[in-house]
């Protein structure tokens, strides 16, 4: 039987009919900004999420001070769960395990007592067996909580308050940093320094306009709780804060130790921010078994307290520094950590600032928190004067106050007539004790009465200048910075700034190669793969049907290999990226754009200290240093221009110092190789002329040497010098026919 899905009785009296497109915008722009301002986005006053500040004053509740004692994190999270933040425990107590931990937080707002987890990955114990209290940055972000410093709302069942704010004398947002995820937009602030935060807020209270260039020589970057060594560049930080968006690479700390005889060990010390230990080692282990890191021959973790990677070379010859690099290039002993400073401004509008934004949005809070003291306490004030001014009427007319309360019926009614007291005054004289009826007690009146009226005056003062108002804040910052300064140990800077090494970029990717002897073969058609080894007899390779051998050389698996086309491109592949194993590898056109109509005209191993020739079926041609001519992507480096039908034809090792071209019409040229020109792109210039046809075979030697071809038959002829001579001539010229003997195919190579 269907259930059906209408309503009872037809839906007339009970539903009626919405547009579900409107409905469900509605619904989920709610949902978007409930996760916006109520779970992902922080606070740029305090630097707090909903949950963390809900923690936090939870703790100030139950006194959890930071010189007190500890209290279950169970009942804790049992006081958050039922007065203030109605979701799930396990979610409130993993917010309140990180506000504790000192590798994941820079200044823990949580001392915790027990297992609160570790940097290697492991969880912390269940709520029921830890125990937690404040720490003193904590209390400096509730500071004034109870002086009607900030707005309080209702809960979430209407049967208390909770501030929606809190005073944040402590720079938080920046100084332990927060990420989050919202509907559409994302936020990732990285920790930074308390007491750099400190002198940059001091400067722009005196220059509110300061540029970020200006902040930048107080807060020079992040601060990670994991220290770590940040490389990057001064302009691309810069370039962060000025927008509020960017990323910091931070790297491992390491240092070299020798291990004796020469030998040494790299030893790690910290690691990035936010980067598990154990799936470090875990990676750099896999790495090993891929066998993808040849220099390095072990990975030991040695950690107790403080960690301590111990990293052994292959031998004592490696490059440490190369060694690091491709540790860096493979595994997270380099991470990048990303800066999107999306915040909640005003703890209404979210929206992504700068810099000085940040530091000047906490400081116009911090001046509205102070006034707002101020205020309460001048109210406060006000009203003991005015309770001290009832108590001295009643010192000066103490036998008549007496009389009044033993013999009238409404003693506060008669007392607020006869001496012109407020109710506030006669409620308070009414409620004198007895004992306080003494000669001594109208001088502490007085005295309390004279001291209240200066500290008022002293407020008014205060409330009327912004000029005193900044400098209250200034030195309550100066004294943040004192018990957070670099001289203490929380408050030492413990990320350093360094820039990235100069190392050989192609040395880097060697070291991540195991250097191998392999046979690269490529087929007429185009398929490409290595065999293992250096092979000396290639009769036995086998391709598929109606395919041959075309190329077949040794190699290493850390070397390059260079294709050149009949298109005038050139190719680079990794060896080691190339098929291998017993199958007939794969179409080379997969790995490379190549045209259709292009051909493979050349394949050979890169040396960047040699030259080629490269020359077109026209006859034209150039030298080109082999430096030049590796591709970084599938397109190739376009070298040789050359149109169809005219391609290019031969790319030759060049050596000696003369050129020997042969025609197709058999006439042969020798010239100085000085006579052709070195070029990185280009048609050439002319080799030889022709009539008809176009380019045979081309060649350089040492004409000293004398110039030598193989017959048909494998057998070798050298003409010296002296035999050459009516085949010398100059560069572009016809030549001659060739010597007797020369090969039919017109190939020097028979």
């Amino acid at each position: 039987m269907v259930k059906s899905l209408v309503p009872p009785g037809g839906g007339d009296d009970k539903s009626e009919p919405v547009d579900l497109k409107s409905a469900l915008e509605e619904r989920y722009l709610a949902y978007a900004l409930s996760t916006i301002m109520h779970r992902a986005l922080p606070d740029v006053r305090d630097g707090l999420k909903p949950v963390h500040r809900r923690i936090v004053y939870a703790m100030s509740d139950m006194g959890l001070r930071s010189n007190g004692g500890f209290k279950k994190s169970a009942k804790i999270v049992g006081e958050v769960m039922g007065n203030f933040h109605p979701h799930g425990d396990q979610a409130i107590y993993d917010a309140l395990v990180r506000l504790a931990q000192d590798f994941a937080v820079r200044y823990p707002l949580v001392n915790g007592q027990g297992n609160f987890g570790n940097i290697d990955g492991d969880n912390a114990a269940a709520m029921r067996y830890t125990e937690s209290k404040m720490t003193a940055v904590a209390e400096l972000l509730l500071e004034g909580i109870e002086q009607d410093a900030v707005d309080f709302r209702t809960t979430y069942d209407e049967d208390s308050t909770e501030p929606s704010v809190l005073p944040g004398a402590f720079p938080n947002l920046l100084a332990n940093g927060a990420t989050g995820i919202a509907v559409g937009m994302a936020t990732s602030i990285p920790p930074h320094n308390a007491a750099e935060l400190c002198d940059a807020a001091l400067h722009l209270i005196k220059h509110p306009g300061a540029s970020t260039e200006k902040l930048m020589e107080y807060i020079p970057g992040p601060d990670f709780p994991t220290g770590g060594v940040i490389v990057e560049g001064k302009e691309s930080i810069l370039d962060a804060y000025k927008t509020g968006r960017g990323g910091f690479r931070v790297r491992a700390r390491w240092e070299r130790e020798d291990s004796g005889r020469g030998g040494y060990v790299i030893v790690v010390t910290e690691i990035p921010y936010q980067v598990q230990k154990s799936r470090l080692i875990e990676k750099i282990a896999e790495l090993l078994i891929a066998r993808r890191l040849p220099l390095l021959d072990d990975v030991r973790d040695e950690s107790a307290e403080d960690i301590r990677l111990v990293l052994i070379p292959k031998n004592r010859t490696v490059d440490p520094t190369i060694l690091m690099e491709s540790l860096f290039k493979l595994t997270d002993l380099e991470s990048r950590i990303s800066l999107n400073l999306n915040v909640l401004s005003k703890g209404r509008v979210p929206k992504v600032m700068t810099l000085s934004q940040v530091l000047l949005e906490w400081l116009e809070h911090r001046q509205d928190v102070l006034q707002r003291r101020s205020r309460h306490r001048l109210a406060a004030i006000e009203k003991r004067l005015e309770i001290l001014g009832g108590y001295l009427i009643a010192f000066l007319n103490i036998d008549e106050v007496i009389r009044i309360i033993r013999e009238e019926d409404e003693p506060k009614a008669e007392l607020m007539r006869h001496f012109k007291l407020t109710d506030l005054q006669a409620e308070s004289v009414l409620n004198l004790r007895l004992r306080s009826l003494r000669k001594l007690e109208e001088i502490e009146i007085r005295t309390e009465f004279d001291g209240l009226t200066v500290e008022k005056a002293e407020i008014e003062s205060l409330l009327a200048s912004d000029e005193k108002q900044w400098a209250m804040i200034s030195w309550e910052i100066k004294e943040v910075k004192k018990r957070f300064g670099k001289e203490t140990e929380i408050g030492k800077r413990r990320s350093t700034f360094s820039d990235a090494p100069d190392t050989d970029f192609e040395a880097i990717q060697q070291a991540m190669i195991e250097k191998e002897p392999v046979t690269v073969v490529v087929s007429q058609k185009g398929w490409i793969r290595t065999l293992k080894g250096h092979l000396t007899d290639y009769s036995s390779l086998v391709f598929k049907e109606g395919d041959e051998l075309k190329f077949a050389f040794p190699a290493s698996t850390t070397d390059k290999i260079i294709l050149f086309t009949t298109g005038g491109k050139f190719y680079t592949l990794g060896c080691d990226r190339l098929p291998g194993g017993r199958g007939h590898g794969e179409p080379v056109r997969i790995m490379i754009d190549m045209d259709n109509d292009q051909d493979i005209v050349l394949a050979f191993v890169h040396d960047p200290a040699s030259k080629l020739l490269l020359a077109s079926t026209a006859g034209n041609g150039f030298v080109i240093p082999q430096k030049d001519i590796t591709a970084n992507t599938r397109k190739g480096r376009q070298v040789m221009n050359v149109t169809l039908p005219v391609e290019a034809r031969f790319c030759v090792p060049v050596s000696g110092d003369s050129v020997a071209i042969v025609g197709e019409n058999r006439k042969l040229l020798i010239f100085p190789l000085q006579d052709l020109p070195e070029m990185g792109r280009g048609k050439g210039v002319r080799l030889q002329r022709y009539k008809d046809g176009g380019i045979a075979d081309i060649k350089t030697f040492a004409i000293d040497e004398g110039l030598t071809w193989q017959d048909s038959a494998g057998r070798n002829h050298t003409k010296t010098r002296e035999e050459l001579m009516e085949w010398i001539g100059e560069r572009a010229q016809a030549g001659r026919t060739v010597p007797k003997g020369f090969p039919r195919s017109g190939r020097f190579t028979g």
